[in-house]
């Protein structure tokens, strides 16, 4: 009853297919994939067909944009290469090209349904500006990016001239023309729009290790001065007082004087002690001569709290 109130190919049913693909294309993006999965093409031109067309359609303007753009630079910056300007020109051209790969992935993120993550920020490893125009020339991502401006240029004249006449001639056919066409530009953009994934890797990594790092030296330094300043310190200014006293009364009271020295001799102790604690804490012998296990239970020895 239902499919003859409906012709097939009139009608609501376009609208309602239509309507299909906008939920499966939203359900597609909550994904956790790194690209969604799209739905295969139909004789009906759904969302993402229409997606895909609007993007072949604009690769020529945008390739041609940024072609011109990569090459007027480019060729600017190695006919002055043996100025003074030559350099830092090819240095701003390649670090605009990261601006480029940026638009470009959000294209293909929003038409392409691509999910391409960022590239990592580059940086230099030393200051000045040597260091930084020699990090710009050797930028890999950036050259990639110069790439694939090179490639787009003739990709989007074809994918243009392929799309615009099949629009009118060959409609019946144009979603699965149009998936052909894009899968060409999803390669395009995760050969050479992406970052290199094992360099990024290791590169998050290293920075993360480093925080890491720094934030446990610098709270270690803050206990260490802290244990000195409260511990060891604090007795040892305790036994200079009382020494001078001692000095001052030993030749009218030797023996409150021998007294006085005593007590310093174990105020002395103590502070070795103390001193003894503060290095076994920072490196503690026991973690070296016999591992973990033992330096754990050793702690676990003199603290005042329960251990079960």
């Amino acid at each position: 009853m239902t499919a003859s109130a409906h012709p097939s190919g009139h009608g609501d049913p376009v609208h309602g297919d239509s309507q299909d693909a906008d939920f499966r294309d939203a359900d597609f993006q909550d994904r956790d994939s790194p690209d969604e999965r799209l739905p295969p093409p139909g004789p009906v031109l759904s969302a993402q067909t229409w997606r895909e067309i609007v993007h072949l359609l604009a690769n020529m303007p945008v390739g041609v944009a940024g072609f011109v753009c990569v090459a007027v630079f480019i060729y600017a910056s190695t006919a002055l290469s043996f100025t003074l300007i030559g350099l830092p020109l090819l240095a701003v051209t390649l670090r605009g090209t990261r601006t480029l790969g940026r638009f470009e992935r959000a294209r293909a993120r929003a038409l392409l349904r691509v999910r391409v993550e960022e590239p990592s920020p580059l940086r230099a490893r030393e200051e000045g500006f040597l260091a930084w125009l020699w990090a710009q020339l050797k930028d890999s991502v950036a050259w990639r990016h110069v790439l694939y401006f090179f490639v787009r240029l003739p990709w989007g004249w074809l994918s243009f001239g392929v799309t615009l006449p099949a629009l009118f001639v060959a409609w019946p056919a144009l979603p699965w023309l149009a998936r052909g066409l894009t899968n060409v530009d999803r390669a395009l953009v995760r050969a050479l729009l992406s970052p290199s994934d094992e360099l990024e890797r290791r590169i998050a990594e290293l920075e993360s290790g480093r925080g890491s790092v720094a934030d446990t030296a610098a709270a270690d330094l803050r206990r260490i001065e802290r244990d000195l300043h409260d511990g060891a310190q604090a007795r040892l200014v305790t036994l200079a007082m009382d020494l001078g006293l001692a000095k001052e009364k030993l030749p009218h009271d030797p023996h409150t004087a021998a007294h006085m020295v005593n007590e310093a001799h174990d105020e002395v102790k103590l502070a070795l002690q103390e001193l003894r604690n503060l290095a076994r804490g920072i490196h503690p012998a026991i973690l070296t001569d016999r591992g973990l296990a033992p330096a754990l239970t050793a702690l676990a020895t003199h603290c005042t709290a329960d251990v079960t």
